[in-house]
């Protein structure tokens, strides 16, 4: 390809595999009826549909920043052998897609929809006067005269206008999905299987706030801009991706230990269950914080003693991404091990095993028969609750200077670089308040979609 190179790094392989297990457990809905049935009941739940559409909306923001390449560099004329040349800087295609958000800098902070810094600079007047005033930004408002001052109007004229673009766009595929499920008013009384009225509500509360924001942030900083200058919606849009990669990469780290381990000690009991009951115990007696920043300040150096494994910073920021999640895996495997070993204990004292292992049936094929598909319930409901509290173990991580690579963009380093702000006079509050408000969205939606995947694999439930 002449205009880019693609690229994949460690965590976009772990991506693609995370959407084959995706479509793998989709295949074995479909062939399992008590499955079918479960996510049936999960899918007419109002609060979990709603909550599923925002998560879908995430998920095709992190998809569309894991798909990596590198630009070419121009040819330099009469230069040979300078073809095929890229730059060493890795983009996604949601840096194309928001290409004006990152080249778009400013000199230092301006204020959301602003269209001067927020702090004075002194210029000079001729006849060596001194004049400290806002200057006008760069990008910011640059379509509007020089003397502009009415401004308000431009704003509310753009968001109108993609309020309007929004809503016919809501329009359009409403009416496409009434169409197909019998008529606006069985979808709107309730009377479809799945609860598609939360998904049109989600779908319009999700398109009148992108219309007018992406309507506005090709002449506007929307959310402002940071000390250095940066598009903070950019900002926002780049952390998902990492949210992302820490809550569902975990979990595919996490998951195979808590399973096997919870399963053979509830199984097998024994010096097996002492033994695993020991580790766990022990695991759970130190500190986390403490042991996930041994291994991270450990990693760091590491990774500053070898750079000449890294190609580019992409790279050696995603080692230290994918280092951090399997840290968080290898100590959050605890509360799920013990669920599953106490489920255990009570499936193998019911009458159907006891008549297996009385016939001679191996205990591998009670565990796989018998024993894991009675607690995968267990699994998904702890899975689809713990992706919340690692979003949020990120953040604090990061904000500790113990997580993420200091030039990865995430919720936490947002967080990190916006608590000097604060200090500030006037208060710098837009960087801290957008990371804020947008993991506040995620992990709402994840913990309302948690509910609804636990009350319908509940069998307790009514």
């Amino acid at each position: 390809m002449n205009g880019f190179q693609i690229v994949f790094l460690w965590s976009d392989a772990l991506i693609w595999l995370l959407l084959a297990a995706g479509l793998g457990l989709v295949w074995l809905v479909r062939r399992s009826p008590p499955l079918r049935a479960a996510w049936a009941k999960a899918a007419a739940s109002h609060s979990g549909m709603g909550a599923a559409t925002v998560l879908l909306a995430f998920v095709l923001l992190g998809w569309l920043d894991s798909l990596h390449y590198r630009p070419a560099l121009p040819d330099v004329a009469g230069a040979p052998g300078e073809a095929g040349r890229y730059a060493i800087e890795v983009r996604s295609v949601l840096d194309a897609l928001a290409e004006p958000l990152r080249v778009q800098t400013e000199k230092t902070y301006s204020a959301p929809l602003a269209i001067h810094l927020f702090v004075k600079e002194s210029t000079e007047l001729p006849g060596a006067s001194v004049l400290r005033d806002f200057p006008r930004l760069r990008y910011g408002g640059a379509h509007l005269p020089a003397e502009a001052t009415s401004w308000r109007g431009d704003v509310l004229t753009r968001a109108a206008w993609g309020a309007g673009g929004a809503l016919m766009l809501w329009l359009a595929l409403a009416s496409w999905l009434c169409a197909r499920q019998g008529g606006w008013a069985k979808v709107w009384r309730g009377d479809t299987a799945t609860a598609w009225s939360a998904v049109l509500l989600s779908l319009g509360a999700i398109f009148l706030i992108l219309g007018p924001m992406f309507a506005l942030a090709g002449h506007y900083h929307v959310f402002g801009t940071d000390k250095v200058g940066q598009d903070v919606l950019y900002q926002v849009l780049k952390s998902v991706r990492t949210a992302l990669i820490i809550g569902l990469v975990t979990t595919l780290v996490m998951l195979p230990l808590a399973v096997l381990l919870g399963i053979v000690a509830g199984y097998f009991r024994g010096w097996a269950d002492d033994l695993i009951q020991y580790v766990y115990t022990v695991l759970n007696s130190i500190p986390s914080v403490l042991l996930i920043a041994a291994a991270v300040l450990m990693l760091q150096v590491l990774i500053d003693g070898h750079p000449q494994w890294f190609a580019t910073a992409a790279e050696r920021a995603d080692l230290r991404l994918l280092a951090l999640c399997f840290i968080l895996g290898l100590t959050s495997w605890t509360g799920l091990c013990r669920l599953l070993r106490g489920e255990t204990l009570k499936l193998r004292e019911l009458e159907y095993i006891q008549a297996a292992q009385a016939f001679g049936v191996s205990s591998r094929r009670i565990i796989s028969r018998h024993i894991l598909p009675n607690v995968m319930h267990i699994v998904i409901i702890a899975l689809v609750m713990d992706f919340s509290s690692l979003v949020l173990a990120e953040a604090v991580l990061s904000y500790v200077g113990i997580g993420v690579d200091p030039s990865m963009i995430s919720f936490g380093t947002m967080i990190n670089n916006a608590r000097m702000e604060l200090g500030r006079e006037p208060v710098v509050w837009w960087s801290l308040a957008a990371a804020f408000g947008a993991m506040f969205i995620l992990v709402l939606a994840a913990n309302l979609f948690a509910d609804a995947v636990r009350d319908a694999f509940d069998p307790r439930a009514a």
